[in-house]
């Protein structure tokens, strides 16, 4: 029997080819999601591990701490004294002293270089031989004066800078000039993620983000026949166990590995999900195929029965066959897989984001996985097929080529899916009910049942549905129209399994992309409509800190009417620590549109605070209450509630002072942004002028109110793009699954074909049957993928209305029709093959085909 199941394969090689591709593509994904990862965790390890080199024990300091009263106390770092004594310590041969923070770079047109959150700037630590073993330079030396820096060789590269040139350096306030010193390559992390990084002299790095005579790390090195461990002794006793904490560099270059894997374990894992649902949506494929295999050769199977074989022997023939496809599609989208892997890791590079030296690993596991996943799918999907060929009597299957499911069985699962279904539906409102995570959680059972349901009951929806465009295709196509419509509910079974690959693959492309693009409109609400302000001038990135002097410099520039800093600061109310901003009394009203329900914005220059209603009404303020509050530095006072104001969250924290008081009681300030209004409003001049007075700083960045919409946009259409990406191994798989299911179905239907061009329909007619019943079924499974998915997103949405005020379902019509125009042209496309073999049919062979 096994050699008869793999004859049948060879003899049907071509109508097994979709189905060898569906399963090549699944494992594909699935295995190159695995070397993908594992290299990308090694190379990081590798990096991690070589970053260690030399260093027997780092040193790190917690930084300042909280007394009982709420002052900060301590050191901001690592003292110079305490390293001069940790240089003395037994078994010490080198001590380097370590401070880093942000530090951006402008190319020859004034643009940053690099990714905004991976630009750093760090002391260049030479040891006693006046080198650095962190960085080895290609040109010139570290910087040794405080007018030097030295740049990592791709920075420089991009910014065609070269030594003895002056660079424009910028942190969280002016630029600053300095002259090149040297150019260096590195393992640094940062500049692999396709940042920068800047070497200052220390003492200027420590003044820039520390403090004088402090560091934020030690790196200890070993005198020969000295271990780690004996250094960390000898170490441990001189430093202060409440602000540091010592740990040897395997240990952290361990606990680094750890990290990584974690890291490297949460990506794979969203990766394999969706390389999950493409194999899910194979499964259709795999299963349509063995089915119609099943039906053509229903003889041919009758006849093995006839001659002696066993129901069990018909069956275990039907999954060999199944196996034998799966081993070689595994073998083959293994192969594809790691060439895949390869792919993305060259992409990186693409991406400015440099991927650590490393061998490509393809673990055991990765193997084995690819081969179980690949063949157990395809057993799986041909499980069902097999067992009917067990049930087909041999006399009565050789009288019939084409045996259809009993009405008892489609009533079965018609009640079945039926059932299913709205069981779906019921928890998907329970979970919106509940809402929150908990209710996202349910949400996400419902929407599994939902979709099997909807599954079960493709068969019953196919003959209303398409039943509604009958007439339209045959008063637009004639006879070809009205044929395709027929053929489409012929076999309903068929036409669902068709159907529910793109249905599934349409319904989460529909959720996200209603989500996202509702859940931007809100947060565009939130932000931009509610701002007065022509600009918001912020780091490059949004990531960081300005520095105070920004507004400053900004209130002083000639045709700036207003100015305001968006201070971020605490609060401890009672033993709780609240959000608090400082805002410009005087300009803030000019600036957003801060609504006050009671009281008066005037009260914030008088020294007094204004409250979000939310927060007024769960801590019972009203207008004329006191509030005790104790600052960052410990200071205590007794703030008057001199306003209640609508929220206005992603603007200001729940409750806003003058800035000048969270300035007098924080040390390190933390400003996001500074909004500014012209005296001319909002023009290209104007927004130059703000640059300008920046001094042209690369770091920073001055948006427009459409700027702002347009980054917002930006991130959702990435994150949007990102996900249409993965899921198109799905959709490749469903168009695919078209293709199989018309090509077969022309071999099945070749004397019927036959017929139809010897009573007068030509070639093209046939061609446009062909094509129309393949639009029939694409677009009645986009429609029901749509339908739900519009569905799930409102359900999803309403869960998260709460915590996003602004919220409000948005149809993108738009992008739904490009759903539905691209399911007719995948109709269109899947065609191609199929009508071409069915056109060129010989009119009297297939008349004669049995």
């Amino acid at each position: 029997m096994f050699r008869t199941a793999l004859r049948n394969v060879l003899a049907h090689k071509a109508r097994l080819l979709m189905t060898v591709l569906a399963v090549t593509l699944g494992v594909a994904f699935v295995s190159g999601t695995l070397v993908f990862t594992d290299t990308l965790g090694k190379a990081l390890s590798g990096q991690a591990a070589k970053s260690y080199d030399g260093v027997a024990v780092s040193v790190t300091s917690y930084g300042q701490t909280r007394g009982d009263d709420g002052k900060k106390q301590g050191d901001p770092g690592i003292s110079q004294q305490t390293l001069d004594k940790v240089a003395k310590a037994d078994g010490v041969s080198t001590v380097s002293g370590r401070v880093s923070g942000f530090a951006g770079v402008g190319d020859e047109n004034g643009k940053l270089i690099g990714s905004g959150w991976a630009n750093q700037g760090a002391n260049y630590a030479p040891a006693k031989d006046g080198k650095d073993s962190r960085y080895a330079f290609t040109t010139g030396t570290g910087p040794v004066k405080d007018d030097q820096i030295a740049l990592d060789r791709a920075t420089a590269d991009k910014g065609r800078y070269k030594v003895g040139d002056k660079v424009r350096v910028a942190t969280n306030g002016p630029v600053k000039e300095f002259t090149l010193a040297g150019v260096f390559t590195t393992e640094d992390g940062a500049v692999n993620a396709g940042g920068s990084l800047v070497l200052f002299d220390t003492k200027v790095a420590q003044t820039l983000y520390l403090k004088p005579g402090f560091y934020t790390e030690l790196s200890v090195g070993a005198k020969a026949g000295t271990s780690a461990d004996q250094v960390l002794a000898a170490v441990t006793p001189l430093l202060d166990p409440e602000a540091t904490t010592a740990k040897t560099g395997k240990q952290l270059a361990t606990q680094q590995a750890a990290d990584i894997k974690k890291e490297m374990s949460g990506m794979s894992s969203m990766l394999l999900a969706f390389a999950g649902i493409s194999l899910f949506v194979g499964v259709f494929l795999i299963y349509n195929t063995f089915t119609m295999l099943v039906a053509q050769r229903t003889k041919e199977l009758a006849l093995l029965r006839a001659i002696g074989a066993k129901r069990g022997q018909v069956m275990k023939s039907v999954l060999a066959e199944a196996s034998v496809i799966g081993v070689v599609s595994s073998v083959i989208g293994l192969l594809s897989g790691i060439g895949l892997a390869v792919a993305m890791r060259s992409a990186m590079g693409l991406l400015d984001a440099k991927m650590p030296e490393g061998d490509l690993v393809i673990a055991p596991a990765t193997i084995l996985s690819a081969v179980a996943i690949g063949v157990l799918v395809t057993v799986l999907s041909a499980v069902v097929p097999a067992w009917r060929t067990g049930r087909i009597a041999p006399v009565a299957a050789m009288g019939s080529a084409h045996l259809p499911a009993s009405a008892k069985s489609l009533v079965l699962r018609n009640v079945l899916g039926s059932i299913i279904g709205l069981a779906g539906v019921a928890v998907v409102l329970l979970g919106v009910s509940m809402g929150g995570s908990s209710g996202r959680t349910t949400l996400g059972g419902g929407a599994f049942l939902l979709l099997i349901g909807l599954i079960v009951l493709l068969p019953l929806l196919s003959r209303p549905v398409i039943a509604a465009i009958r007439p339209v295709l045959e008063r637009v196509f004639g006879v070809p129209g009205k044929l395709a419509a027929q053929n489409a509910v012929r076999n309903p079974r068929r036409t669902a399994v068709t159907a529910a690959s793109l249905a599934i693959g349409l319904t989460l492309v529909t959720t996200l992309s209603v989500l996202g693009i509702t859940i931007g409109k809100a947060v565009d609400r939130m932000s931009t409509d509610k701002l007065k302000a022509d600009y918001r001038v912020s780091m490059s990135g949004g990531i960081g800190s300005l520095d105070k002097s920004v507004a400053e410099t900004l209130a002083r520039t000639p045709g700036i009417k207003a100015v305001s800093p968006q201070v971020m600061g605490s609060l401890q109310v009672g033993e709780d620590f609240r959000s608090a901003s400082g805002v410009n009394p005087a300009a803030i009203g000019e600036l957003l549109n801060i609504k006050v329900l009671s009281g008066s914005l005037d009260s914030l220059g008088k020294g007094e605070v204004l409250v979000a209603e939310k927060t007024a009404k769960k801590d019972k303020l009203s207008v004329g209450s006191t509030l005790p509050v104790r600052f960052d530095d410990g200071e205590k006072a007794q703030l008057k509630v001199g306003g209640i104001y609508k929220d206005l969250e992603g603007l200001l924290d729940p409750y806003v002072v003058d800035e000048k008081i969270l300035t007098a009681h924080t040390e390190d300030l933390y400003i996001p942004g500074v909004y500014v209004s012209t005296t001319g409003g909002e023009t290209k001049a104007g927004q130059q002028s703000v640059v300008d007075a920046l001094g042209n700083n690369p770091a920073m960045t001055v948006a427009t109110q459409q700027d702002m919409r347009n980054e917002m946009g930006g991130m959702i259409n990435m994150a949007l793009n990102i996900m249409y990406g993965l899921l198109g191994m799905a959709l490749i798989i469903s168009v695919l699954g078209v293709v199989n299911t018309l090509a077969m179905s022309v071999f099945e239907r070749t004397q019927e074909i036959g017929m139809l061009r010897a009573i007068g329909l030509d070639r093209s007619r046939v061609k446009n049957m062909i094509r129309l019943e393949a639009v029939v079924i694409s677009l009645f499974g986009a429609v029901l993928g749509i339908t739900i998915g519009v569905f799930l997103a409102w359900a999803i949405g309403t869960t998260f209305s709460k915590a996003i005020p602004e919220y409000a379902l948005v149809l993108p019509f738009g992008r739904i029709g490009v759903f539905l125009l691209l399911a007719g042209v995948v109709g269109v496309l899947a065609a191609m093959w199929p009508a071409r073999s069915a056109a060129r049919l010989n009119m009297l062979t297939a008349i004669k085909t049995e």
